[in-house]
C-alpha cells in the first residue's frame, strides 16, 4: 500500500545503498571506451561546523552537471574534499575548551592543542560527508582529500614557487590586518568592522624656507568659500 506522505527516512538509505553496491559514482564508471573525462573538484567546505542552504544549494547545481555528463558516457569524476580552514577552526576549537572550562591552548601547549585540533576535525568532518551523502552527492567517495593531505601540500607549494620562478606573483610589503587574540595576520574577509568613538587629531607642518601657497575650499556647487595663504599643510589624523 502507498503511504499518505513520503518518507525520506525510510527510502533514501536504501537508494544509497544501491549506490554504494553498484560503485555508481567510481570515477569513470559507466564511461564508454575513450570517452571524454568531465571533472568537478568540489569546492571544499570548511570543518568547522555543518552545512547550510548555501552548501545544498551549491552542490545540488554540480550534482545535476556531474550526473548529466556521467548519463552521456563521459568518463566522470566529483572529487569531494574539505578545507581545513586555519584560523576559524581554531577559533571553534578554543571556544568549545572554553565552555568547558578546559585549559587553553597556551596552558596545553601547542602538540596537546593541534591533537585536539585533529580530533575535532575528524569529528565535524565526519558529519559534513555525511550530510553530502544524504544529500545525494554523487561524489567519487573513495577519493576524500583534506587541504592539509601531504600530497596537497607539496602540490601547493610547487605551484607558487612556479608561479613565483615565472613571475605571475611577487613578495612585497603589505599593510595587514592583526589578530591580537591569536596573534596572526588575517585576512580582509575575517574582519567584522564596527563604529566607535574617537578622536580627530589635527596637526600643521610649516613648509621650509617659509615658502606659501593659496589654499581654497569650494562647496558642493563649485563657488570658492574660503581663500587663504598658507605657509604650512594640515594633516588630519585619528591615530
Amino acid at each position: 500500500m502507498l503511504e499518505k506522505t513520503y518518507d525520506s527516512a525510510a527510502v533514501e538509505p536504501k537508494i544509497a545503498k544501491a549506490w554504494d553496491d553498484a560503485d555508481a559514482f567510481r570515477a569513470g564508471a559507466n564511461a564508454k571506451a575513450g570517452a571524454e573525462s568531465f571533472t568537478i573538484v568540489i569546492p571544499p567546505p570548511n570543518v568547522t561546523g555543518s552545512l547550510h542552504m548555501g552548501h545544498a544549494l551549491n552542490n545540488t547545481l554540480q550534482d545535476i552537471m556531474v550526473r548529466f555528463e556521467r548519463m552521456r558516457g563521459k568518463d566522470v569524476l566529483w572529487q569531494p574534499g574539505m578545507d581545513h580552514a586555519g584560523i576559524a577552526t581554531q577559533m571553534v576549537v578554543e571556544r568549545q575548551l572554553a565552555e568547558r572550562k578546559l585549559p587553553g591552548r597556551r596552558e596545553m601547549g601547542r602538540e596537546a592543542f593541534v591533537e585536539r585540533v585533529w580530533e575535532w576535525k575528524e569529528e565535524s568532518g565526519g558529519l559534513i560527508f555525511n550530510q553530502l551523502k544524504r544529500l545525494g552527492a554523487s561524489c567519487d567517495w573513495s577519493r576524500e582529500r583534506f587541504t592539509m593531505d601531504e600530497g596537497l601540500s607539496k602540490a601547493v607549494l610547487e605551484v607558487f614557487v612556479t608561479l613565483y620562478k615565472e613571475g605571475l606573483i611577487y613578495r612585497g610589503k603589505r599593510l595587514v590586518n592583526w589578530d591580537p587574540k591569536f596573534e596572526t595576520a588575517i585576512s580582509d574577509l575575517e574582519v567584522e568592522s564596527r563604529e566607535v568613538e574617537g578622536h580627530m587629531w589635527h596637526f600643521k607642518y610649516p613648509l621650509a624656507g617659509g615658502e606659501t601657497y593659496t589654499y581654497v575650499e569650494k562647496d558642493a556647487d563649485g563657488n570658492i568659500v574660503l581663500s587663504e595663504e598658507r605657509n604650512y599643510i594640515s594633516i588630519a589624523t585619528t591615530r
